[in-house]
């Protein structure tokens, strides 16, 4: 892939994986801003081990759960409907609600919480030019998500208050089908920012993939987009808003 219900005010897989590659304390706001130039490159990954599992037979450390968790459904026919070209708009009151989801899902530790947010199941099936997509999707993105979620709710502080979220729209692109296993086109984006502000201090860390479905921004990768390890991830944590992007992927 080149290098998403409680919203107040906010302004914002190798299969879909990669092919090589104002606000304020009380009100979010979800910016979609151009990547600059920075003086000082963004804080290294730092990653999670995952939860302990069920007591049972040793799993070695890079396959993968036999019994992901079960995802809950988003809503009747989410993803469903055919693909279109629509370039998603982050001030699309989808979007800003999804982020708000996503919030909320790394302050409680309850990945369910973002499904709203999560590339859908239906859409997945439809995108994906590969044998049986839905496990593919519950076994390997949203088990990877719920690990990724875990990781940045060890990170960040339960009281952290969102403040934005940058996503660099300069760097969306479309992909074409065929692409990565592709059977359906759709845009993408690498590195968007979720901000937020702990103990009085900005922080940060990315979104590793949005892409888009029917004109809507869907997380589909949040820590990373490969792994070598099964493990969660933090992507690019950072003090201050850090760095968006860089571009690329499919």
């Amino acid at each position: 892939m080149k290098r998403m219900p409680l919203a107040t005010a906010i302004v914002a897989t190798t299969l879909l994986t990669g092919c090589g590659a104002a606000s304020s304390s009380s009100a979010i706001q979800v910016n979609a801003t151009q990547t600059g130039p920075s003086s000082s490159p963004p804080a290294a990954r730092v990653t999670s081990p995952p939860p302990s599992r069920p007591t049972g037979p040793p799993t070695a450390p890079s396959s993968r759960p036999t019994s992901p968790p079960a995802a809950v459904p988003v809503a009747p026919g989410a993803g469903a409907l055919p693909q279109t070209r629509a370039l998603p708009s982050t001030d699309s009151a989808a979007f800003r609600a999804a982020m708000q989801d996503l919030w909320l899902a790394v302050t409680t530790g309850k990945p369910n919480l973002a499904l709203p947010a999560f590339f859908p199941l239906a859409a997945y099936q439809q995108l994906k030019a590969i044998y049986d997509p839905a496990a593919d999707w519950h076994g390997r993105l949203w088990y990877d998500f719920t690990l990724d979620d875990g990781a940045v709710h060890r990170l960040v502080d339960p009281d952290a208050r969102l403040v934005r979220v940058i996503v660099p729209m300069s760097d969306a692109a479309w992909v074409d089908p065929g692409v990565c296993a592709n059977s359906r086109g759709y845009w993408h984006v690498s590195g968007a920012r979720v901000v937020y502000r702990e103990h009085g201090q900005e922080r940060s860390f990315g979104i590793a993939s949005l892409i888009s479905w029917r004109g809507v921004w869907y997380v589909v990768h949040f820590g990373a987009v490969l792994r070598s390890v099964v493990t969660g991830i933090v992507d690019q944590p950072a003090a201050g808003p850090g760095v968006p992007g860089p571009a690329g992927g499919c």
